[in-house]
């Protein structure tokens, strides 16, 4: 009878072990939903599915389109983890430095574009990462990012505290990101870029769910050459528009994109994510 019992409590307690062990597995790989909040041109806050909050691009304090609670204030973006900038310009690299020394965050970019930045006194040396096209990091747990080409430029342009002058300095060359989910969602920040061949083969290769795209013009890809990269060459299940709306230099709108996609057969299964400035998209 006692043998019988302990067999019996010996089970219930194998049996819990295990099922608390596949519980740990499952947050391991995300058991929420990856939300991005659309900050502004290329800016955004993207919250993992184990909660954690990346931000990227963040042009906020002189973002023309930011939201008005976060250019008040850069710490209602939450307990930030880690910050990425695809390259220098200033509605890109905007707030990044900022940001990563108010939470002690580490700060990852293209490997010429952070050098300046530390050498010059902008960034701690202890707060950055370089890396480059080709090379991932892991800036939280189970998430993974991934650089990839981009085809513009990056200039960097600093105030120098000596002089209360503006220098230039070059900043090495822009990327894109994978950013690889904990429950293997996939997003392409393109950055800023223009058309270039090799976008069909990091859509082959890294077979992105969501791709966040410049449509402005003048600076990058304008409506057409957008739709013209999604519908013939990246085939996302998701694509959503950015770089757009803040520039009047930058034209492009989203009407245009939209119906851009929709021309010569239309946009098949692909579907088009379009938030405001300051909402949040969950996926």
């Amino acid at each position: 009878m006692q043998r019988n019992h302990f067999i019996k409590t010996i089970g219930a307690l194998t049996a819990a072990a295990l099922l608390a062990g596949l519980a740990s597995i499952s947050f391991a790989q995300g058991t929420g939903k990856t939300e991005l909040l659309w900050l502004g041109q290329a800016s955004f806050r993207i919250t993992t599915p184990g909660g954690k909050i990346i931000i990227v691009d963040p042009w906020i304090t002189g973002g023309p389109k930011a939201p008005a609670e976060y250019k008040a204030d850069l710490s209602k973006l939450g307990k930030v983890d880690a910050v990425f900038v695809t390259h220098a310009h200033v509605d890109h690299l905007g707030d990044a430095p900022a940001i990563s020394k108010m939470n002690n965050a580490m700060f990852y970019g293209p490997a010429d574009m952070m050098t300046p930045l530390v050498t010059l006194g902008v960034m701690p040396a202890n707060l950055t990462h370089r890396f480059n096209k080709s090379g991932y990091v892991m800036p939280v747990p189970n998430v993974k990012v991934t650089a990839v080409a981009a085809e513009h430029s990056s200039l960097l342009v600093w105030k120098n505290p000596t002089t209360d002058k503006l220098e230039s300095h070059p900043a090495g060359e822009p990327v894109g990101y994978i950013f690889q989910m904990e429950n293997g969602f996939k997003i392409w920040h393109m950055g800023d870029t223009g058309l270039f061949g090799d976008m069909k083969f990091i859509a082959d290769y890294y077979k992105p769910d969501l791709v966040l795209i410049p449509i402005g013009g003048n600076f990058t890809m304008g409506p057409e050459e957008a739709a013209f990269a999604i519908k013939t060459w990246i085939k996302p299940k998701m694509v959503m528009p950015i770089h757009y709306n803040s520039n009047p230099i930058a034209k492009g709108t989203l009407a245009e994109f939209v119906a851009a996609m929709n021309a010569n057969g239309g946009m098949g299964d692909i579907k088009i994510i379009a938030p405001k400035e300051g909402e949040t998209s969950k996926f």
